[in-house]
């Protein structure tokens, strides 16, 4: 009898979940660039932008369970791998041209995260007028630790959030630091794209991202979730 498919499909992607045994499975994972204020400072932009968005692949994302420390290989290609600690909400409903108002019916719950970028690669597609994907988009550019339910998770919107490598901090900020809200940003971005049940938001990063080598120990931390860990291989 034939093979229904021609090679063995990839695993799913999926997440633990905090007090529950059902896993998340992921479907996209969807990114907002320069998000807060001194961030946006740092790369040389200021004033309240439009949000935009970029997309990593599913299986980018290296998950990683509540307590451990999960690995992360340093990408080819770069000279310059940077972190970017965030809040990660995980959507639960699927919805287009969602509210801000009526946006935390669509939000399962939350977890931290990071969007790792070859911000090399990234400048020099800046400067091409290209896309930043060989920047953003890479194997293991996702780490992210356990979602916690949304009415488990305590008052996310003003959390502090904040990363250390090798035990010193790096990023320091507060969810309320946003440019867009949470609601906001789900707003704009179902108006582009119809928001699924797996879908990842990576919301942004605050000030002090910077570049990180092999042997490198990041933790990163948004108040009332589990802490993310991950090392530098």
């Amino acid at each position: 009898m034939a093979s229904e498919f021609v090679f063995a499909p990839a695993p799913l992607v999926t997440i633990p979940v905090v007090g529950e045994p059902a896993r998340f499975p992921v479907h996209r994972i969807y990114c907002v660039g320069r998000n807060y204020e001194e961030h946006a400072k740092e790369m040389g932009f200021t004033g309240r932008e439009p949000p935009f968005f970029f997309l990593k692949p599913a299986d980018a994302a290296v998950v990683v369970d509540d307590g451990q420390t999960g690995t992360v290989a340093y990408p080819s290609l770069t000279k310059n791998l940077h972190h970017e600690i965030e809040l990660v909400v995980a959507i639960g409903k699927a919805g287009k041209n969602i509210l801000a108002a009526d946006a935390q019916q669509y939000i399962y719950g939350y977890a931290v995260g990071l969007d790792m970028t070859r911000r090399d690669l990234q400048n020099d597609m800046k400067k091409q007028g290209r896309p930043w994907c060989i920047g953003k988009a890479f194997e293991q550019s996702a780490p992210i630790g356990p979602i916690v339910p949304a009415a488990r998770a305590g008052d996310v919107a003003n959390a502090e959030i904040s990363l250390q490598v090798n035990g010193t901090d790096r990023q320091r900020s507060t969810v309320s630091k946003l440019i867009w809200n949470i609601g906001e940003t789900i707003e704009h971005l179902s108006a582009a794209w119809e928001l699924q049940p797996g879908d990842l938001i990576f919301t942004g990063t605050p000030e002090g991202v910077a570049a990180v080598v092999a042997g490198d120990t990041l933790v990163g931390e948004v108040a009332g979730l589990p802490k993310l860990s991950i090392k530098i291989a």
